[in-house]
């Protein structure tokens, strides 16, 4: 019997996508689904263009911004759990499904006065601020780490990581006599991983190490550091943006990125090894408490943002280069923190939520 299912979160793709993923195997399994967002945030251009319904309203941040933009939020607060609730009845939602973001906090107190069961999604290891307001009130919890449940009741909640694309599974490691450098940050690029890959082409050109270097960079930097780079005497090329991200996984050794939830179940998913820097102003540290995760099971290292310059880059690669075997232990250890089927659970414990409102 089909639910009415209504799913939140957004402001940027790494809380839009995996909704999106778990909204997939919803549609799949014949159940009716409404977004709510907000028109500033990203999901106002996904979700659309992946065809599915949205509605908007109104909310900001409370965590990490200005006075100014406190205020804000806090004056817009009730009329977004108002416009909330108010979409949540005429929709007849059965169930609510939470990726996070400025949006899920009117949505998710809107669900609990309604009294409509509510699942999170928590991909980070340090939980976002609606999610820990709300940590009480939720049907079930969906966590991308262990050590996530403690701010959970613990019966309540469960690891299933972060819907990841099924090809990061299925990747093949590509073999080459260059050892191969990945580094990403993000669609958008990182301005110190810009700044530090540039500043390292002089030590691998010195060094004559057989290195190929890959490097995202986003748009904004991409033309001038592609000019330079084609003077730099090292090989590799450097790009604005990966569409096939799998694919170029497939093609690398190592990955130097940003340690956001979407990035870190990728590595995972991949069994890749990876030098982790994490983004120095993600709420509540995020970034830095996922790379800690990995690197306490020694299946990542980390250099902090602060620390990161093109001899320090050049460095971490110069060690892995000549330790092989630690490669291979990294990219054996992080595949416990991979998780198929992320949007297949969340898409069953919307069921048994619906299902338990109906009785």
């Amino acid at each position: 019997m089909p639910h009415s299912f209504v799913l939140t979160g957004g402001g940027t793709g790494g809380h839009v996508f995996p909704a999106l993923a778990v909204a997939r195997v919803l549609k799949e399994r014949g159940h009716r689904l409404l977004f709510i967002g907000t028109q500033a945030g990203m999901e106002s251009r996904l979700v659309p263009d992946a065809g599915f319904d949205i509605q908007f309203v109104r909310s900001g941040g409370l965590n990490r911004v200005g006075l100014t933009t406190q205020i804000r939020s806090i004056a817009q607060l009730p009329g977004g759990i108002a416009a909330a609730w108010s979409l949540l009845r005429k929709f007849s939602a059965e169930a609510v499904f939470s990726m996070g973001g400025y949006v899920a906090g009117p949505v998710m107190l809107a669900a609990a006065l309604a009294g409509i069961p509510l699942v999170v999604m928590e991909p980070n290891s340090v939980p976002g601020f609606a999610n820990r307001k709300m940590a009480n009130r939720v049907y079930r919890a969906l966590l991308g780490f262990e050590n996530t449940r403690r701010w959970f009741p613990n019966d309540r909640a469960e690891v299933t990581g972060l819907p990841v694309r099924p090809e990061f599974f299925k990747l093949t490691h590509k073999t080459s006599d260059q050892f191969r450098i990945l580094i990403t940050g993000g669609s958008r690029g990182a301005r110190t991983l810009n700044r530090a890959s540039k500043e390292s082409w002089p030590y691998f050109r010195s060094s004559q190490l057989p290195v190929r270097l890959v490097h995202q960079t986003g748009t904004a930097e991409h033309e001038a550091l592609a000019r330079e780079f084609s003077f730099a005497g090292v090989a590799g090329e450097v790009v604005p943006f990966i569409k096939d991200m799998a694919e170029a996984f497939s093609n690398a050794d190592v990955v130097v990125g940003r340690a956001g939830a979407g990035g870190v179940n990728e590595i995972a998913a991949g069994g890749m090894a990876s030098i982790l820097v994490p983004l120095p102003f993600a709420a509540d540290d995020h970034q830095k408490e996922n790379a800690k995760t990995l690197v306490s099971a020694a299946a990542a290292r980390m250099v902090l943002d602060g620390e990161m310059s093109g001899e320090r880059l050049f460095h971490e690669i110069e060690d892995l280069v000549h330790k092989p075997e630690t490669l291979a232990a990294m990219r054996q250890k992080v595949r416990q923190f991979a998780h198929p089927g992320a949007a297949e659970r969340a898409a069953i414990v919307l069921e048994e939520a619906a299902q338990s409102r109906r009785r």
